[in-house]
This record gives structure tokens, C-alpha cells and sequence, in this order.
């Protein structure tokens, strides 16, 4: 496995910071990707609720999905074309696109996974990794997109996050370790342990999960949660050499130490964090957005495009930077999507 020896963010200039709403640190390009019918566009659809991008939830089973904006999606309850929109959260502005589950539609997912630049998986729950899931995984994996993982549909009869977790490792051949403890599991689905906080968080019915309550950890669940925290505290080590120097200095292990280094190995491609909840349910999806700006890349994360002047015929190099000469990709996106600069 390799060993992440530098793996800071690149540089980037106050001036830039401030010559734009939010600065190009606080950017989000993603990605939801997924085996259809496990949840993406649903949980794409509460993004954009807890994010106020929406005022009102719509689903995916009645027709009513803001993503899902074609009359044949609509009437199938599938996703046919990509769809992009744009919502805020936290100080930060997360650009998604939403990606077509259905194998007859994996073009889209391609056009998609170039442009991106990283993108959150949703598992079913229940089944774990399906077929699209390990194709859409391998797109991302061919165009070196980091990715998170969110373990959907917990409150599914079946439901069985460890299990899940070992199908991604197996399937996918990835370094994936809980963030995230459920507390309990289909019907009996609370709300989940922050293995970085060490808190327990679960969501009130009666708001559509807006208002969160933090508690204690469950006492049943304390000793599975200090064995999850510490199977991601030894895969960290093992892959990043700044943490494993804090780590082996016996130095203290606070929650601000622990997410820079999983956002490190997450970038590099060393490590796949992963939540859970149920979006139907609205459960989890907040700290999934957490998750989505505190470890995956901004723009100033992603490495210099390299290209050919076609007026020199020379080979260069751009920075992602706001002062250097613009260098674009164009890529398939309807018209009638809601894309906000």
C-alpha cells in the first residue's frame, strides 16, 4: 500500500479568496454516483433541502425529484441524463451533478467522472456493492476522482452497515473505514456515533430531520465505536507519514488532527470514509454534507492541467488559479438544469 509523504493542499493567494463570492477553497465540484435504486438522487434531493437550496422535499417515487427534470424520468423513477445544480453549505459552494444509475445510461456517468473533482458513492444498504455500483466506482477510479462512501437505506429490513463496508473493501479493492457508527438498524435506525467527535447524533420525525439531537454514545454501542476509531486511526498511519509521526509520538489525537488526515489519504486515493443514514427517512444526509466539504478535493487540491498550446505546439502547464490563462473542458449538460455561478 502506498505511503502519503506530502500531501498538502496547494497554495493559494488571498487575493483570490476574495475576488469571488467563495473562494476556490471552498469549492465543491461532485459527483453522486450509484447502482440505480440506491438512493442517489433521493439523496441528492435532501441535499439540496438541508442545504435551503429547496423548500419543499420531492421524491423520486412520485415524480416529484428537482434532479429528475425529464418527463420519461419522471414517469420511470430512474435517472436517464446527468443533471447539474448548485447549493451552499457552510461557508462553502458544493456544484453537483447528478449521475444516472442505470447501466443502459453509463455514458453519462463518463461524461460526468472527467470533469469532477470528487464524488460520493451511495450504497444500498441492504445490497451492499451491485453491479453499476462497481462500474460507475471503476470510472471514477480510471479518472483518479477521490470518493466517500454513504451507506444508504439503514432503515431498510436487512440492513447491515459492517457488512456493507466488507463488500466495498472486496469488491471494490479499497481502503474503506467507517466514520460513522449506526445506532441500530432497519426500523430500529436512530441515528449514527461520529467517530471523529465521539458523539452520538439522531434526527427528529417531525421536522423531516432538520432538528438534530447530540447525546452521549449509547453504552452498548461504546465499545464497538472505540474499535472502529481505532481501525481508522491504524489506516491512517499506515498511509499518511505525517499522521503516522503523530501517532507513534503518543501526541494528542483530537478530532482536528484526525480530519486533516483523512482528508489527505481521501485525496490521494488512500482511504474511502464512510457514512451512514437513510435519506428517504432524513437521516444522516447533514453529516454527509459535512463530510463532502471537510474531505473531499477543492479545485486548489487538483493537480495542474497539462496541454498543448496549439499555438506553439509546446507543452504546458495551468494552475488552478483564478490568474492564469483559462483552460476548460466542455462537457453534455441540458439547458434546463439549474446551474448557479
Amino acid at each position: 500500500m502506498a505511503l502519503l509523504t506530502h500531501a498538502s493542499a496547494k497554495d493559494y493567494t488571498s487575493q483570490e479568496e476574495s475576488s469571488r463570492p467563495h473562494g476556490l477553497s471552498a469549492l465543491r465540484n461532485i459527483g453522486i454516483i450509484a447502482h440505480i435504486d440506491a438512493g442517489k438522487t433521493t439523496t441528492t434531493e435532501r441535499i439540496l433541502y438541508y442545504s435551503g437550496k429547496l423548500h419543499k422535499l420531492g421524491e423520486v417515487h412520485e415524480g416529484t425529484a428537482t434532479m429528475d427534470w425529464m418527463i420519461q424520468e419522471k414517469e420511470r423513477g430512474i435517472t436517464i441524463t446527468s443533471a447539474a445544480t448548485t447549493c451552499f453549505w457552510k461557508e462553502h459552494q458544493i456544484n453537483i451533478i447528478d449521475t444516472p444509475g442505470h447501466v443502459d445510461f453509463t455514458v453519462e456517468v463518463e461524461r460526468s467522472l472527467r470533469i469532477l473533482d470528487g464524488a460520493v458513492g451511495v450504497f444500498c444498504g441492504v445490497a451492499g456493492v451491485q453491479p453499476q455500483s462497481e462500474t460507475v466506482w471503476h470510472q471514477a477510479k480510471r479518472y483518479k476522482v477521490p470518493c466517500i462512501a454513504f451507506v444508504n437505506k439503514m432503515d431498510r429490513k436487512g440492513a447491515d452497515f459492517n457488512n456493507c463496508i466488507s463488500s466495498i473493501r472486496e469488491k471494490l479493492q479499497v481502503n474503506a473505514h467507517a466514520v460513522q457508527v449506526p445506532i441500530g438498524a432497519e426500523e430500529g435506525f436512530e441515528g449514527m456515533v461520529d467517530l471523529i467527535e465521539m458523539k452520538a447524533f439522531k434526527f427528529s420525525d417531525k421536522d423531516n430531520g432538520e432538528s438534530i439531537f447530540e447525546e452521549e454514545i449509547p453504552a452498548e454501542l461504546q465499545a464497538q465505536a472505540e474499535e472502529a476509531k481505532s481501525s481508522l486511526i491504524e489506516a491512517l498511519a499506515e498511509v499518511d507519514e505525517e499522521f503516522m509521526d503523530h501517532f507513534l509520538g503518543d501526541a494528542e489525537m483530537n478530532p482536528a488532527v484526525l480530519m486533516s488526515a483523512i482528508r489527505r489519504a481521501t485525496i490521494h486515493n488512500l482511504i474511502v470514509p464512510v457514512f451512514c443514514g437513510s435519506s428517504l427517512k432524513n437521516k444522516g444526509v447533514q453529516q454527509l454534507l459535512d463530510g463532502i466539504i471537510s474531505y473531499l478535493p477543492a479545485p486548489v487540491d487538483v493537480d495542474a492541467v497539462t496541454g498543448i498550446n496549439s499555438k506553439t505546439d509546446e507543452e504546458e502547464q495551468r494552475e488552478v488559479s483564478d490568474h492564469e490563462a483559462l483552460s476548460a473542458l466542455a462537457f453534455k449538460i441540458p439547458a434546463t438544469v439549474m446551474w448557479e455561478s
